[in-house]
């Protein structure tokens, strides 16, 4: 049952979730903001995906530092490929870990539409 949908709705799982890793998981090759304050995501294979972050910025939290768009195009791929931002540009994240905001790149592709839908209702 492994690898399945139904395996991973047996784990709480939630369908969209279950049908992307039954699928095989999919790796960030490349992040690009842009300034309607989505993230153009590239995949390893050449897929390309929109990634709408301005429910998050609208939210506050941990996102609120990165509503200026000179903050969000910081973005970066951290050494997992999640999809990341550092609060303060001048502190290395790698040493200081809670300077960091990142993204689960499962959920990066999972929320994400392919950039042709995107393009078709902009």
């Amino acid at each position: 049952m492994p690898n399945t949908v139904d395996f991973y709705l047996s784990k709480g799982f939630d369908r969209p979730m279950a049908e992307y890793f039954a699928r095989g998981r999919k790796r960030l090759a490349a992040v690009a903001p842009q300034h309607d304050f989505t993230l153009l995501l590239t995949y390893e294979d050449g897929e390309q995906r929109v990634y709408d972050m301005k429910p998050l910025l609208e939210k506050g939290g941990v996102f609120e530092p990165f509503r200026e768009y000179a903050a969000f195009q910081r973005v970066y791929l951290d050494d997992t490929c999640s999809v990341a931002w550092d609060i303060d540009p001048d502190i290395d994240s790698s040493v200081v870990w809670n300077n960091k905001v990142d993204i689960c790149p499962d959920g990066c592709y999972v929320d994400s539409v392919p950039l042709s839908e995107y393009k078709a209702v902009s």
